[in-house]
């Protein structure tokens, strides 16, 4: 189990804080549905992604590549000197992104109540992950947490405001959000219909047809069961998702597996994405502390006419993405 230490009096995380321990890890997509669909029951962070993103038509490779920038904001800053680069980088991507809701009232992504939930659900997610599939946390580990989270979203130069000032303000908070502000929107279910998406770039050998007729349809349901194990029950009701006992009973059984095979048969270093199993080998002098970032694989950039739009994650392509086996780096 992560051990609690005090929270880092910086202007960062670093290595010793339980964010660094937990953050960035394979076990988490298991929760992607989950963050992908909270994020876009805020209805203006919704109608955002609706009108903006082309997340709906490269799904997989959005997915896949976002994970670099956005463990980058807690991991870059100690293992590349970088203080709050990443972040800023990751805030200008959401500058363009503005509009009119349906009732004409307007939205943007730097709203900070719009920013602040999309991050709620990637700190937030860290608990409600370790509850549900471990490793176990007390609650001063989930108090811990919560005040490295403060540090966290510091780095993206946004407005503090929305930020609860307690673990206790924030349960509020997150349990408001769920009961009185997140609507079910199209941008929802599309998330949740992962049935008709193609193979992940990474599974791009399995054949076309067997994975359209008998491996998407089991994938979907299975990510769509697993999603609503890790909603809250006023957003079960409100999405018409039923979860019963039995339901339940699987689930947990489904974390004590996960976490066995996961979190204590697995080395830690390749538990890791590459970025940050990147930054912890730099902290460790695996890797010089110089050498580039490690980025996301070509195959996962934006579509070609695409690439100089400033909503993208985009680098420039002489980056280092092959400094780990082939069999850990090809799963991205």
């Amino acid at each position: 189990m992560p051990q609690v230490a005090t929270p880092p009096d910086t202007a960062v995380l670093g290595p010793d804080s339980l964010t660094w321990q937990i953050w960035g890890t394979w076990t988490g997509m298991f929760q992607g549905l989950w963050a992908g669909s909270m994020q876009n029951m805020h209805p203006k962070l919704g109608q955002a992604v609706w009108d903006h993103s082309d997340f709906f038509g490269e799904r997989w490779q959005r997915l896949l590549r976002s994970l670099y920038p956005i463990s980058g904001v807690v991991f870059d800053p100690v293992a590349t000197d970088r203080a709050a680069t990443t972040g800023q980088e990751v805030r200008d991507y959401h500058r363009t992104i503005k509009g009119t809701m349906p009732d004409g009232s307007r939205y943007h992504a730097l709203d900070p109540d719009v920013f602040y939930w999309a991050h709620a659900t990637f700190w937030y997610g860290n608990v409600r992950l370790c509850e549900r599939f471990g490793p176990w946390l007390t609650e001063a580990q989930k108090r811990q947490l919560f005040e490295e989270s403060k540090v966290w979203y510091a780095q993206y130069g946004v407005s503090m405001r929305p930020v609860p000032d307690t673990y206790e303000d924030f349960l509020e908070y997150w349990d408001h959000m769920c009961r009185n502000v997140l609507r079910d929107h199209e941008s929802v279910r599309t998330v949740l219909d992962i049935g008709s998406l193609p193979p992940p770039p990474f599974l791009s050998f399995i054949p076309e047809g067997l994975w359209r007729r008998h491996i998407a349809p089991r994938n979907a349901r299975f990510f769509v069961w697993l999603t609503t194990g890790f909603y809250d029950e006023p957003i079960r009701e409100m999405m018409n998702l039923q979860w019963s006992e039995a339901d339940e009973r699987r689930f947990r059984l489904l974390g004590k597996v996960i976490n066995l095979v996961m979190h204590r048969l697995t080395p830690k270093r390749y538990l890791r994405h590459p970025r940050p199993r990147d930054a912890w080998d730099r902290v460790h002098g695996r890797v010089p502390h110089s050498a580039p970032l490690v980025e996301t694989p070509a195959r996962n950039l934006p579509p070609e006419a695409e690439r100089d739009n400033p909503i993208h994650y985009c680098p420039v392509h002489a980056a280092r993405t092959a400094d780990y086996p082939t069999h850990v780096h090809a799963s991205l």
